[in-house]
């Protein structure tokens, strides 16, 4: 057994590296100051900056420049690789297993949850077996691969019918993410094509789905509106109000009577779930999310704090409501609730989440965007100005590589090679974490 628990300063705890923990390991350290020990736990040794994994699965950018190292980036911090299955909230304790599977714990004066969330599954026969999300790295370098692989192998195809099955690409949930995949997909295809000229009259489809009545339900109606205009115009099959009904290896069956679309790509983006850690811990849950205070501390456990896609956090601008599981909020959260634990810490007063929104943007590729920053609808190329400026201010590392990465892909051709890191059995979609999935046995004492 493990433990990293020496020195008799106050402990804090931060569970999970995304938006929330990130950015909540990063105020308490700060706000501790000599006074006092910020650990992280976390499966990997870096923060992922998810609204720009699309651009990684089309080769625009370099899987490095969204995954910025922690230890760089959290100066102060000490972080210990693993993921966290077991958590004590009576004798203020973590279990964790490293990615060597050794066991290891902690023990903790604050803790803060914030671990994130995984692929939502529905009852649909065949997709866990057949579709492939998209949360992390391995997805999305699993899926640029396989969309080359396809592409490729369509060209050596003699039989047409297989042919236009590897050269259909259906993705499902017109979301934030599975619309920019959407939207970025037939540019990247369409480059792979043109090295090949057995493909040089072939039809490459992509197809959006999503059971809701419009592309980016929930935003703004002008943003969707762009958003699904430049689909259209490039060429992607818009079908709203309908979904997959059952996913073989051969095709999808469409709801609704929309039939058989034969493919071998099923591109899972309808959305995320709480991580399972969560309901796990027996404490009240809100559909799978913690049940926190404005404050962010759970109810009944002044220790243990909050934040991110694992709480629901009250939404004070709309009353009865909880905050939406957003990057835009989760980092929000992650900073109050590293400033709360120093001052649960120091009896100051707890302030509470009150956020209003300030926009939104959706890169759809090319020169083309959606954004409404303060609430000014933007398109096209002033949107596009918005939304990378607005992703590098929001980057905590890496700005400058991504830039270039940017540049680059603006006066040269992409890169149509698949490396086949990631196979297709190492990102299941019902996996709770790509890089190390939980498993039901009991992992070694090391």
């Amino acid at each position: 057994m493990t433990s990293t628990d020496t020195a008799p300063f106050p402990h804090v705890v931060v569970v999970g590296g995304g938006f929330a923990g990130f950015h909540a390991a990063r105020a308490a350290r700060r706000r501790l100051g000599r006074n006092g020990r910020v650990t992280i736990v976390n499966p990997t040794n870096y923060f992922l900056y998810l609204p720009l994994l699309p651009e990684v699965a089309v080769g625009i950018l370099d899987p490095r420049r969204i995954a910025v190292p922690l230890p760089a980036a959290l100066r102060g911090v000490e972080l210990v690789l693993g993921t966290v299955d077991a958590i004590d909230v009576a004798e203020r304790r973590i279990g964790y297993v490293d990615p060597e599977g050794c066991r290891g714990e902690l023990d903790y004066d604050r803790l803060v949850l914030a671990a994130g969330s995984v692929n939502k599954l529905l009852p649909v026969p065949g997709v866990t077996e057949h579709a492939h999300g998209f949360r992390g790295l391995p997805e999305a370098l699993y899926l640029r691969d396989h969309i080359t692989r396809q592409v490729e192998l369509a060209a050596t195809a003699t039989d047409p019918q297989e042919r236009a099955a590897r050269c259909t690409f259906v993705v499902v949930g017109a979301g934030y993410t599975g619309t920019e995949v959407a939207a970025q997909g037939p540019a990247f295809t369409a480059a792979l094509a043109r090295g090949l000229p057995q493909l040089r009259d072939q039809r490459l489809r992509w197809i959006l789905l999503d059971v809701a009545p419009r592309v980016l339900p929930g935003l703004d109606e002008r943003l969707a509106r762009t958003a699904d205009t430049v689909l259209r115009e490039r060429g992607v099959e818009v079908c709203m109000g309908r979904s997959v009904q059952e996913a073989t290896h051969d095709g999808v069956e469409l709801t609704d009577g929309g039939g058989h679309v034969p493919t071998r790509s099923l591109i899972w983006c309808v959305g995320v779930r709480p991580d399972p850690l969560i309901e796990s811990l027996g404490l009240e849950t809100a559909k799978g999310r913690l049940v926190v205070d404005p404050d962010l501390s759970v109810p009944g456990h002044p220790d243990v704090f909050a934040a991110g896609d694992a709480a629901a956090v009250p939404d004070l601008t709309r009353p009865g409501e909880v905050t939406a599981m957003t990057a835009q909020h989760a980092q929000r959260q992650g900073m109050l609730a590293g400033r709360n634990v120093v001052a649960s810490l120091c009896r100051d007063r707890l302030r509470r989440y009150k956020h209003h929104d300030l926009g939104f943007v959706v890169d759809l590729g090319g020169a083309d965007a959606a954004a409404n920053p303060l609430r000014i609808p933007l398109s096209g190329l002033p949107a596009k100005i918005v939304t990378r400026g607005y992703h590098l201010l929001s980057m905590p590392g890496n700005r400058l590589r991504t830039a270039a990465d940017w540049v680059l892909d603006a006066v040269l051709r992409r890169q149509a090679v698949h490396l086949d890191l990631v196979r297709a059995a190492s990102v299941p979609l019902d996996t709770a974490s790509p890089e190390l999935p939980r498993t039901a046995g009991a992992a070694p004492d090391c």
